[in-house]
Parts: C-alpha cells; sequence; structure tokens
C-alpha cells in the first residue's frame, strides 16, 4: 500500500522505521506537528519523526492544523491508501479521516478499551496495571474508540518508568502496525468493534499531578515517582523551592519518620510517608542537573525534623 505515517516524537520513530524496512507498503510522505522551539535558545526543531523521514529522502508534511485546505488539498494528491499514526498529537478532522481508502489506523498504547487519551502508560504505571499492551485501531471522530484490529500484551514490571515501559512499547508496537498493514493489504483482518464496558480514560498528565503527597502511601509515591519519569517529573518542596523527585525506593523496613519528614545519613536519606519509609535516591534540586540524594542532602545539610512538602 501507498501509506502517509502520521506522528511527532521519539517513540513514533521506531514504527516509521519498521515501515519503511517492510519491503511490502512505501511510506510516500509523513505528517509531523510543525518544528517547535527547544533549548536554552528557543530555536526551532523538527520533530524526531520529521527528521527522521527527511533523512530518508520522504516529503514531510506540517500542517498548523489538519484541517488547514492547503494540507488537505496535497494529501488528496498523495492519494494514499491508508495512513498509519503513532502519537501525531493533533486532532484529524473527518475531511482527512475520508481521504485514505483504508483510514487512519493508530498504534496506541494500551489495551483499548483501557486508557483511552493522551497518557495511557503513565496511568497503566499511576494505577499500578501489573500488564498493558499496545493496540491498532481505526481511527473515528471519537477519542480512541475505533473498531481494533490487534494487540499485544506487555508486562509491567515492578522498577518500571513510563519512559521504560514506552520504550518497549514503541518497539513491539512496530511491529504490531507494520503487521496491521500487511492485514489490511491483503484483506485477513477486519477492526472488531471496543467492548462497551471496561472504558478508562488518560488524559495528559499536568504538572500538579505530579506533586508527591507523602501522607499517602508508600507505594502510592513511587508509583507517582515512576508513572511521571521522565515528564512531567514528580515533585515536592523543600525550603519553599520546588524539589524534582527522580527516583524512590520503598523501604518497609525502616519506620519512625512523619509523612515528609527526612532522615538523611552519610549515604543514602529516607522520607516518611503514610505507610512505611522510602529512601530517595535521585533529585533534582531547582536550576541545577540531576543528583544523587545523599550528596544533595550533605550539600543542602538538612537539620533534624526537617520536611519534604
Amino acid at each position: 500500500m501507498r501509506l502517509v505515517f502520521a506522528g511527532t516524537p521519539e517513540v513514533a520513530v521506531p514504527a516509521l522505521d519498521a515501515l519503511i524496512a517492510s519491503g511490502r507498503h512505501e511510506v510516500v510522505a509523513v505528517v509531523t506537528r510543525p518544528d517547535a522551539p527547544a533549548g536554552r535558545g528557543r530555536r526551532l526543531v523538527a520533530s524526531p519523526v520529521a527528521e527522521r523521514a527527511e533523512e530518508a529522502g520522504i516529503e514531510v508534511l506540517k500542517p498548523a492544523r489538519p484541517r488547514d485546505p492547503d494540507f488537505l488539498a496535497r494529501l488528496r494528491e498523495i492519494a494514499p491508501d491508508c495512513c498509519p499514526v503513532v502519537a501525531y498529537g493533533a486532532l484529524l478532522p473527518k475531511a482527512a479521516l475520508e481521504i485514505p481508502a483504508h483510514g487512519w489506523v493508530n498504534l496506541h498504547f494500551s489495551l483499548l478499551p483501557a486508557w483511552r487519551g493522551a497518557a495511557p502508560v503513565q496511568h497503566a504505571v499511576l494505577a499500578g496495571d501489573e500488564v498493558t499492551g499496545a493496540s491498532t485501531f481505526l481511527i473515528e471522530e471519537g477519542l480512541d474508540s475505533g473498531p481494533v484490529f490487534g494487540v499485544l500484551t506487555e508486562e509491567v514490571r515492578p522498577t518500571d518508568t513510563s519512559g521504560d515501559l514506552l520504550t518497549r512499547l514503541a518497539f513491539a508496537g512496530a511491529g504490531l502496525l507494520t503487521a496491521t498493514m500487511d492485514g489490511i493489504e491483503d484483506g485477513t483482518l477486519k477492526a472488531v468493534p471496543q467492548p462497551a464496558e471496561g472504558i478508562t480514560l488518560a488524559p495528559k498528565i499536568q504538572v500538579e499531578d505530579a506533586r508527591l503527597d507523602w501522607s499517602a502511601p508508600a507505594l502510592r509515591v513511587d508509583r507517582v515517582v515512576r508513572g511521571c519519569a521522565p515528564a512531567p517529573g514528580a515533585w515536592t518542596v523543600f525550603r519553599g523551592e520546588r524539589l524534582k523527585v527522580m527516583a524512590v525506593s520503598p523501604a518497609p523496613g525502616r519506620d519512625g519518620l512523619a509523612p515528609g519528614e527526612i532522615a538523611a545519613a552519610k549515604n543514602s536519606v529516607h522520607v516518611g510517608t503514610g505507610s512505611h519509609v522510602v529512601e530517595l535516591l535521585w533529585v533534582q534540586p531547582q536550576g541545577k542537573k540531576p543528583m544523587a540524594a545523599a550528596d544533595w542532602a550533605r550539600g543542602v545539610r538538612i537539620s533534624e525534623g526537617e520536611r519534604l512538602g
């Protein structure tokens, strides 16, 4: 099939690479979000998908909005058979959805209908799911509600961050998306409507959602830290300034600390929660680079009874 691939961030690149390498389909163009400011200089930078497409000599389309008439006209000229999508980042209008003969097929990183929305992997970690996965489905005008072509499952490991899990799903999902394109092309794959029950939503994680509540159980603190890593990053407050908490480890053998209370030793830092203590492993003070929590504690000279939060 002639394919137009839609995607933006690094997590979409493995799927694009897999489709380019498939040998069975031709990626004739890529749709991605416009260049965005990045870095200290805030200079405009192309998306990872745009960079990879340009390296491969593939036409890149960067509409400000997918409903722009010029973009829709170019898409009609290209006349794709199907448009595979991975984390494109913009809602597709009906006029765009109607152009490819086999529609737009999204690779979504959850077992639909669970975790529909922008942050399925983060919500799976936050919820303590033991198994998640990826689904390919036909995009319709509802939120991740279209019929499903295929799924794969992936274990959520006890120490997984959202970044760890998303990386594994990106590579496994690339194979699923390619196989879905093969099945659509040869007519062996039919989309099945999603169940009406089991629907959960996964809205984007906001910065305030990532604030740690030290009165919550240690298990919850650990999930928030892992679920919000690498972005937006779990955080707390110390001496009136924001402190990013990058890694913790539950330490059920210790107790005697009130929620948020810090106990700093030479090579370790422990913090009380609503259940048992957690060890603080990595932190990032405001305006500084990430560092081991023990190094941070020595630098700030924590007093007895001081608290986070």
